[in-house]
């Protein structure tokens, strides 16, 4: 799996890619359609399988002061794309340059010239170009002209309804992570390094690994129990604050995992936290004590969701 963008030119092995165009943010089931029938293709026309994405997302280009809303991070989604079958993921970059892009200059001279495209596969809501100009049918019929062959793949729905990243934010709003997970086909999970802490959770007997939330998008504060995969592919459940810790001055935003069972030290190292189950709302809490026993009971309930034993 390779990483390419258009400043550091795309290899001559890449030439004659089958490209699966979009944002792919969450990488959610109708996103995996999309790249799966591009990787079908890749197979039956022996030829590599390249996924382009977008970064920054274009909205966060356009309304630069909207809240975070990602729901990956482009190491994320370079591993999904590697898991899926891709062969590269190639990173647009969203500025001024590509936003000026008229949608015949998009096919013309990006997927033809420089990418060098074979074919493009999208879904069936996909458009490019500036204002947003191109859709399917264009990319369709400019593709043509220029050797590329374009496809649409059709929505996947669940209960009727059109599977979009959207859809898996408003249920990450609503702490339903249920429904989340089912929306993306698996948890959602937030990735980062760990950092140093004021050691709060340690003197409360659950010592916790801390990460700040970046751009990912915040789901509903409150007790969560995950599952978390260390930078050795290790993984191991735990229960994790997210939120402003409500007890303590002054609040500060972090994701605070305590790993169960877990003894080893985890500062500075990559870590991927995936939300599992909605336990509680995050409250303020009037005593200490009073804190660290609803934190067992956080810890018991974690273990059940999680189908782990009792310690």
């Amino acid at each position: 799996m390779q990483r390419l963008t258009l400043a550091g030119g795309i290899p001559q092995a890449f030439k004659g890619s089958i490209v699966a165009l979009g944002n792919f943010d969450g990488f959610h089931p109708g996103h995996q359609a999309v790249v799966g029938r591009a990787i079908q293709r890749g197979f039956h026309e022996r030829r590599p399988v390249t996924v382009a994405t977008f970064d920054p997302h274009p909205v966060r280009y356009f309304k630069p002061d909207v809240p975070p809303f990602r729901l990956t991070s482009l190491d994320q989604r370079e591993a999904l794309f590697g898991h899926a079958g891709a062969d590269a993921m190639l990173v647009f970059e969203f500025g001024e340059q590509l936003r000026s892009t008229t949608a015949e200059q998009f096919v013309t001279g990006l997927l033809a010239e420089r990418i060098g495209a074979a074919g493009v596969v999208t879904g069936d809501d996909f458009t490019f170009g500036k204002m947003r100009s191109g859709n399917v049918e264009l990319l369709r019929t400019l593709g043509a002209e220029h050797r590329i062959v374009a496809e649409t793949v059709a929505p996947v729905l669940l209960g009727g309804t059109r599977i979009s990243s959207g859809r898996v934010r408003d249920a990450l709003i609503a702490g339903d992570a249920g429904l989340a997970t089912r929306l993306m086909s698996r948890d959602f999970a937030i990735e980062g390094v760990v950092q140093g802490g004021d050691k709060r959770g340690r003197e409360l007997g659950y010592p916790t690994a801390n990460m700040v939330l970046g751009d990912y998008q915040r789901p509903r504060y409150g007790i969560y129990a995950v599952r978390a995969t260390l930078d050795d592919a290790t993984e191991h459940p735990g229960v994790a604050s997210l939120g402003i810790r409500p007890t303590f001055d002054p609040p500060q935003e972090l994701l605070e995992t305590y790993l169960l069972d877990f003894d080893g030290d985890l500062y500075g190292r990559k870590m991927e936290v995936a939300l599992h189950a909605f336990i509680r709302e995050e409250r303020k809490f009037e005593s200490v004590d009073a804190l660290v026993a609803e934190m067992r009971n956080d810890e018991a309930r974690a273990r059940k969701l999680l189908a782990l034993p009792s310690p």
